[in-house]
C-alpha cells in the first residue's frame, strides 16, 4: 500500500492519512524514549514486535467486545485503524507497585496492590504528562463524566482479560497505560480503545524469576530489550516454538543471509 500524506509523528508511532475517509495509517517506529523523552534510543526491530503484539491483542480484546480503534495489520510495521479524536488523558492501570508509585508513596517494587488502581495523566509532553484528578478532568473539560465511566469501565475490562492472558503464559501483569478516543456519528460520540498495548506501556515480569519483559529494560539500562519483547510475543504463541523468530531488522538479516 503507497503511504500516504503524514498527519502526526509521536515518540514512537507515525500516522498517515488512509486509504478511506475516516481511516489512518498507524507506522511502528524502533525510537525508544523514556522519562517524557529526556532518554532517547532505539531499539532494532521494536516496532515490528510491537504492531504484531498490539494486533494479536486488540483482536482479542474485539472478540470479548472492547470497542477499538484497530481495523487490521497491513504489514510488519503498519496497521490501519480508525481515526478518532484522542481523549487527552493516558489511563494508568496498576496491580502491582512499581515505578512512580513507588517512589510517590514510598512502597516497594513488586508489593501487591490491595486492589487495582487507576490513574489519570494529562497528556502533554511539554509539561511532563503531570498526573490529575477527576476533578480536573470535570473542571477543564478533557471529558465528559459519562466518558470518564465509560473509561473506567473499559480500562478495568482490559485489564482483567490481559491479567487472565498473561498470567496464562507466566508473566504478571504489573501495569499498564491506555489511551481512548472518540468516534462521532453526527452529534453523538462513543469511546473506545486507541494507541496500542505492547511491552512499550506495561510492565510485565516473568511470574518466577520477576525478570522483566518490558520497556524497564531500556529505561534502567538493563540491556537485552530485543529479547524481552521476542520473548513476550513468544509466549503469546506470535513465533513458532523452536522456529526462527520474525525479521526484525533488515540490514541485519541481509547480512546473514549474505545478499
Amino acid at each position: 500500500m503507497a503511504r500516504r500524506r503524514q498527519i502526526y509523528e509521536g515518540k514512537a508511532k507515525i500516522l498517515y492519512e488512509g486509504p478511506e475517509p475516516g481511516t489512518l495509517i498507524q507506522y511502528f517506529k524502533d525510537d525508544a524514549t523514556a522519562f517524557n523523552a529526556q532518554k532517547k534510543g532505539t531499539i532494532n526491530g521494536k516496532g515490528v514486535l510491537n504492531n504484531r503484539i498490539s494486533e494479536h491483542i486488540f483482536t482479542l480484546l474485539d472478540h470479548i467486545g472492547v470497542p477499538t480503534h484497530f481495523i487490521r495489520r497491513l504489514n510488519m510495521r503498519e496497521q490501519l485503524i480508525r481515526q478518532v479524536e484522542i481523549v487527552p488523558i493516558e489511563v494508568v492501570v496498576r496491580n502491582v507497585a512499581a515505578g512512580s508509585l513507588s517512589k510517590r508513596l514510598g512502597i516497594e517494587e513488586g508489593v501487591k496492590l490491595p486492589r487495582t488502581i487507576l490513574e489519570y495523566y494529562y497528556k502533554d509532553d511539554a509539561l511532563g504528562d503531570p498526573m490529575i484528578s477527576d476533578e480536573h478532568i470535570a473542571a477543564f473539560g478533557w471529558a465528559s463524566q459519562d466518558e470518564m465511566h465509560d473509561i473506567a469501565d473499559l480500562a478495568i475490562r482490559v485489564n482483567d482479560f490481559l491479567s487472565g492472558l498473561f498470567a496464562g503464559v507466566g508473566i504478571r501483569l504489573v501495569d499498564f497505560k491506555l489511551e481512548f478516543g472518540r468516534i462521532w456519528d453526527n452529534d453523538y460520540s462513543r469511546i473506545i480503545l486507541a494507541d496500542e498495548i505492547s511491552p512499550d506501556g506495561c510492565r510485565l515480569w516473568d511470574m518466577e524469576s520477576n525478570e522483566k519483559l518490558d520497556k524497564d529494560r531500556f529505561r534502567r539500562d538493563l540491556g537485552g530489550e530485543v529479547e524481552a519483547y521476542q520473548e513476550v510475543a513468544r509466549r503469546l504463541g506470535l513465533f513458532p516454538e523452536g522456529g526462527e523468530t520474525a525479521v526484525l531488522d533488515m540490514e541485519s538479516h541481509r547480512k546473514r543471509r549474505g545478499k
